[in-house]
């Protein structure tokens, strides 16, 4: 519902009462029965109203400034102060005719006239009751016209309806004074005092906020109860509209309250972050702007950062997208985009720092100073992917960090032993709480430049589950074409990791995937000689320990002798790990002693090695005799280096079966098939009777059943072990073996030949026996590791029995 206002008949305004106004009475019932009563004039002046229309009973203050309408007041006011009042059809029309007013009006009384100091008129009037304009009169000085009286027709005194319809207004006008902010409260107490039912429809009619043609319509009603209906749906669409309103303000006013609230709280944060000395928010943008401006990025990078540093500085520092951008600008900033170390390549020195950190190794020094030379003559920075694999202990990941030194570049090392989540290599999508990127670039970041030597350990070791295979990440890094954009979720832009020096390292290549092992060069470091073993003992292994154990090498000193006893008797491995334990133990016993002002010998002796280390574990692969049918050394390969096999085979009596132990995989069972069928097929060329095979059953066993083997290179043996066996013969002396065998009688080529030639000159093998296309493999090796053996290149089984067995029966032999 509307204020109380004031009718302008020139500028239409509103004005509300002054507080020192008196005060004007609602209408009583009395005072209806009173007017109802009066009798109409048959001429009245009329006034014509701009934008309101005038109901019975009801008191408005109106606002003259036409010539015409303060003469006409003027003149009613020293007369009967009776007039007759209408609403125009245009409120624009300034001197409004017959034409341009409703016929439909109301009587009114003036109450009061006031004269403003602009020399308007305000006059107060209230209306009496309704009538029509019959005719008009004169239009000068102001309109007059004829009147006819228009009655209201009123339901009875005690309709219940009606009754209802009265009730409905009075509580809806009182809901709408509460809700209402314009309405003063001391409203509601008028609406409860109005006894008048006719008055409180006119009244409320005349203050709702409808137009001049609405109230026009309700004020031509002549039907008392039709006219309430029509303001009660008047009032419920206002009412309506009213509770819309103060909803939204209600919400808007929340929101514009919360963000004062959070702006307030941001501007004390910022000021006791200023007290204690950190850096307001805003510093810490323009501090990030300042540090792009440094970078070395093209234009993509530089694009994508201004735009998601505008995101920043739009959000509110409190959230916790905040935080995660915050930390995602840190790293672009901290990423070495195009910042690259430079390159030394200087060959001689490079070959230099490779033979003082390593000993040994020629050939996987010679193939890395080949790579380096490459590098040279192309001066193009874009590197090689090697692979470094075999036995634990030898110094691969070592070699990595003496190849970062030759080069100049910095050194950074990922090991990827047990990695199952995909998200490890290319990182978490930044939307994920606690996101990070992924190992690859925090290991770029913590470099600092973007062509380290990077070492990837134990790439064989990776392992997959539901949340992703990370060897098939892998490829992208390990792939020179496509790595050039390496995409990390985190990052969400390529990063250029050409340039950088992938060093892989694996112990062994059967369980790397297929097209990751296609990506890499392939650099076998085979495991040491024992006398390299002594020479890395002495060189870098003792003066290591002494370091780090506080002594030097005045204090303990070990001869050659006696490393050679420690690395013989104490470790079996074709690295040096195990060694290097055992020496720190003979230190520690120099150092307790020291520390208890006890005396021991400096110069170590073989007494003092069993005194600390205990009596030896691990005595060498020795050389078993040749007494006795169907035994024979053969030659294995193992992930901890070359080791000597004995394959033993006994007859008894039966009906032909052959039972295999000794904890042997499938192939290695295929290997003595074959060679007992070669055996029957070709009995007549061995000097073998045929019905041996019917009465006796062979047993093969390989000894150490607690170890799983497997593999063909143990078939020469098993065909010579049978051999052996069912002709009574004595095999060669100091004689091991090592090849493949096929049902045609061939003998095809095997692996780990370097490695099975270390372990037969452990046992003091005299002879061995191999194909003749491992022949290749024998000429790689250094002759002083070949210094006192003897090979045998075969490619025929008849050729092995030829070569290993003698025509020398041995002791005790079974008549077959």
């Amino acid at each position: 519902m509307a204020k109380s206002k004031f009718v302008s008949l020139d500028s239409l305004s509103f004005l509300e009462f002054d507080e020192d106004s008196e005060l004007i009475p609602l209408m009583t019932t009395e005072d209806e029965k009173e007017i109802n009563s009066e009798s109409l004039p048959e001429t009245l002046p009329i006034l014509s109203l701009r934008n309101t229309v005038l109901f019975p009973g009801v008191v408005i203050p109106i606002t003259a400034g036409r010539d015409k309408s303060i003469k006409l007041i003027n003149d009613a006011n020293k007369g009967n102060k009776v007039i007759g009042v209408v609403s125009q059809k245009d409120e624009t029309v300034e001197d409004p005719s017959a034409k341009d007013i409703h016929h439909t009006g109301t009587v009114a009384r003036i109450l009061r006239v006031l004269k403003m100091p602009d020399g308007n008129i305000t006059v107060i009037i209230q209306g009496k009751k309704r009538f029509r304009v019959a005719e008009i009169i004169t239009e000068e000085p102001y309109m007059n016209a004829t009147v006819l009286e228009v009655p209201e027709s009123s339901p009875a005194k005690n309709d219940k309806k009606f009754s209802a319809i009265i009730d409905s207004i009075k509580d809806l006008a009182i809901e709408i004074i509460k809700h209402s902010p314009n309405i003063p409260n001391e409203a509601s107490f008028a609406i409860k005092n109005i006894e008048s039912s006719s008055f409180l429809v006119n009244f409320v009619s005349s203050n709702m906020n409808l137009s001049v043609k609405e109230k026009q319509e309700l004020l031509e009603i002549n039907d008392l109860q039709e006219r309430a209906l029509v303001t009660l749906k008047n009032m419920n669409v206002e009412f309506q509209k009213l509770e819309l309103k103060n909803d939204i303000q209600s919400k808007v006013q929340s929101d514009l309250n919360q963000q004062q609230r959070e702006y307030f709280l941001h501007q004390q944060m910022k000021t006791i972050q200023e007290e204690l000395g950190g850096v307001s928010y805003e510093e810490e943008v323009e501090e990030m702007k300042t540090r792009a401006k440094k970078k070395k990025w093209n234009n993509d990078v530089a694009k994508h950062f201004d735009k998601e540093i505008s995101k920043m500085q739009r959000m509110n520092p409190q959230v916790a997208e905040y935080s995660i951008q915050r930390n995602y600008l840190d790293l672009i900033l901290d990423l070495p985009w195009n910042k690259f170390s430079k390159d030394k390549f200087d060959l001689k020195r490079a070959k230099r720092i490779l033979d003082r950190d390593h000993y040994g190794l020629d050939d996987v020094k010679r193939r890395i100073i080949e790579y380096l030379a490459v590098l040279k003559i192309r001066n193009d920075m874009k590197s090689p992917i090697l692979c470094l694999y075999g036995p634990p202990g030898v110094g691969k990941t070592s070699l990595g960090k003496s190849i970062a030194e030759a080069l100049g570049r910095e050194y950074i090392r990922v090991s990827l032993g047990g990695l199952r989540d995909e998200a490890e290599i290319r990182g978490h999508r930044k939307t994920y709480i606690g996101a990070m990127p992924g190992r690859i670039l925090q290991s770029i970041k913590k470099a600092g430049t973007s062509n380290p030597v990077f070492v990837l350990d134990e790439i064989d070791k990776l392992s997959n589950s539901h949340q992703g295979d990370p060897s098939s990440a892998m490829l992208e890094v390990l792939d020179p074409e496509q790595n050039s954009e390496f995409y990390d979720n985190f990052l969400e832009m390529g990063y250029d990791l050409s340039k950088v020096m992938f060093i892989a390292t694996a112990n062994s290549l059967s369980t790397i995937q297929p097209a990751l092992l296609d990506r890499m060069e392939i650099i076998n470091v085979t495991g040491y000689t024992i006398e390299e073993k002594v020479e890395i003992g002495k060189r870098h292994l003792l003066p290591k320990q002494l370091k780090e154990h506080g002594l030097s090498k005045k204090h303990l000193k070990i001869a050659m002798p006696q490393l050679e006893k420690i690395v013989e008797g104490y470790t079996r491995e074709s690295g040096v790990r195990g060694l290097e334990k055992q020496l720190a133990k003979m230190v520690r016993y120099a150092a307790k002693n020291i520390a208890m002002e006890e005396e021991y010998n400096i110069k170590i002796s073989n007494e003092d090695i069993i005194e600390v280390l205990g009596s030896p574990k691990l005595e060498r692969d020795k050389y078993e005799n040749n007494n006795v049918a169907g035994v024979v050394t053969g030659l294995a390969w193992t992930r901890v280096g070359g080791d000597i096999l004995f394959i033993e085979s006994i007859l008894s009596k039966g009906k032909g079966n052959m039972s295999i132990t000794g904890n042997l995989g499938k192939v290695m069972k295929e290997s003595a098939t074959i060679a007992m069928e070669y055996i029957k097929a070709n009995a007549d060329t061995f000097g073998i009777s045929p019905d041996i095979f019917n009465k006796y059953n062979v047993h093969i066993h390989v000894p150490e059943g607690a170890t799983p083997k497997d593999g063909p290179s143990a078939g020469v043996t098993m065909l010579t072990s049978l051999v052996s066996l069912f002709t009574q013969h004595k095999v060669k002396k100091s004689l091991a073996m090592t090849g493949e065998i096929t049902l045609r009688g061939k003998v095809l080529p095997v692996g780990g030949i370097k490695e099975k030639i270390l372990a037969a000159k452990r046992a003091r093998i005299k002879e061995i026996l191999l194909c003749k296309e491992n022949k290749s493999d024998i000429l790689e090796i250094k002759a002083e590791y070949l210094k006192g053996l003897t090979f045998h290149y075969v490619s025929d089984m008849s050729d092995v029995i030829k070569l290993a067995l003698t025509q020398e029966k041995v002791k005790n032999a079974k008549k077959l």
